[in-house]
């Protein structure tokens, strides 16, 4: 049964479908999709294209709207718009904290988390697309790690494909985690620098606030153990495009007079939190590093190994000399599931899923080698999240990609750019631009 509702602009309607856990097996056990379709109001029956939209993450659900903001906008002038909860996520059979121990123990949880990765997303789309267009092949739009996902709907299934859209996601086709983290750590440190560039104010802050979290066990209302090293992680949001604007309003309202001294403020204590736990996308935390893997090596929590080859990020040795305090960036280290109350109790699967060794891969360069699907890639000049220079080489790995390089957005340029990003790709990719 479908249901349909409105918003300003937009008809809603609510889709729900039946897919196999595991589609080597499709005659197993089952699990719920939902997606939510959009059309514009006054195209509502409209006999009209498709777009699918691939969410960032791994581990978010699809973007909870009001009528028509950004590049939803623009896409609802000429398309039909579907939403999709990718497996695990929103109102897709959710995995969390909650729900995993119905699979079981440990070894349980992580052999069930092995099946939401990119292929299988890939073919929970490819299983439904017949019910939404009747068939038809559709345009995707993937940002993020939804662009990791339609690099392999380019490998698995381009027959299911009209056009394919990327947006700050084309991933590596061979690096391991170790070689993505590598990456990773200078462009963050630029980040950090950039940001203190822009407010010279806050590495006096950011100092203070880690020298108290290093000499004082600080737990936030909601359960969670505030050390360094989770300070330093709320730089992830540098990069989006107000993300240095947000750490800074965090970190000038930090400490507060109390009659024992100075301490944390509720205020700054309450916002932390908002933005450390992952009590509503826990899947980012437990199967982030497997979205690099692909083949017998363990990712073995990668970017906390990796992070060790980079001391200027030791809080510690910062505050012992005159370095600034350097905030981490997207990676997943161990001790998060210790001290979010969200991952606590999956920290032996996450362990098991990071000791796994028959990843499978995820792309197949021959067949992207002889693609025929239009295909555009928007790429973020100095991308925080995905490394540019492995984007770039991906980009001439697949036949006839056209790239828009630019440095006017973040990471999450389809947010913040809107109908301008989403207008100039769909042009490139009709050989309009």
């Amino acid at each position: 049964m479908t249901l349909s509702y409105r918003q300003p602009g937009v008809v809603l309607t609510d889709r729900r479908f039946t897919v196999p856990l595991d589609h080597d097996h499709p005659g197993g056990e089952t699990i719920e999709l939902y997606a939510r379709e959009v059309v514009a109001s006054d195209k509502a029956h409209q006999d009209l294209p498709w777009l699918l939209y691939l969410q960032g993450g791994p581990g978010f659900g699809a973007d909870r709207s009001v009528g028509r903001p950004g590049w939803l906008g623009r896409a609802l002038k000429e398309y039909r718009v579907l939403l999709l909860d990718q497996r695990g996520t929103g109102h897709s059979t959710p995995a969390n904290r909650q729900t995993l121990p119905l699979r079981g123990g440990p070894a349980e949880q992580a052999d069930h988390l092995t099946h939401f990765r990119a292929d299988s997303i890939v073919r929970d789309c490819e299983a439904i697309r017949a019910q939404v267009t009747g068939g038809a092949p559709w345009t995707v739009l993937g940002q993020s790690f939804g662009g990791f996902c339609l690099t392999t709907y380019l490998s698995l299934a381009p027959e299911g494909l009209d056009t394919a859209v990327i947006t700050g996601g084309l991933p590596s086709l061979d690096a391991h985690a170790d070689d993505v983290y590598r990456a990773a750590f200078p462009r963050i440190e630029r980040k950090v620098t950039a940001h203190y560039a822009r407010y010279p104010q806050d590495a006096e802050r950011a100092r203070r606030i880690a020298d108290h979290l290093l000499t004082h066990d600080v737990v936030l209302p909601n359960g969670y153990r505030l050390t360094v090293e989770a300070f330093q992680s709320l730089g992830i949001v540098l990069g989006t495009g107000d993300g240095t604007h947000r750490l800074h309003y965090l970190l000038e309202n930090a400490f507060v007079r109390t009659p024992q001294g100075f301490t944390l403020s509720d205020a700054f204590q309450e916002q932390a939190q908002g933005m450390l736990s992952y009590a509503r996308h826990p899947l980012y935390a437990l199967v982030h590093e497997s979205i690099y893997g692909q083949d017998a090596r363990p990712t073995a929590w990668s970017a906390e190994r990796v992070r060790a080859e980079f001391p200027q990020f030791d809080a510690a040795k910062a505050l012992a000399g005159d370095e600034p305090l350097l905030f981490t960036g997207e990676s997943i280290h161990p001790w998060m599931f210790d001290c979010d109350p969200a991952l606590r109790p999956l920290r032996e699967t996450a362990d098991l899923l990071a000791a796994r060794t028959d990843w499978t891969p995820l792309y197949d360069p021959a067949r992207l080698a002889a693609n025929d699907v239009p295909v555009v890639a928007a790429v973020y000049h100095d991308d925080m999240y995905v490394d540019t220079g492995h984007s770039l080489r991906t980009a001439r790995a697949i036949r006839g990609l056209r790239t828009w390089i630019t440095d006017e957005f973040e990471h999450d340029g389809v947010r913040t750019g809107g109908p301008r990003v989403l207008d100039r790709l769909l042009a490139l990719a009709r050989n309009e631009a």
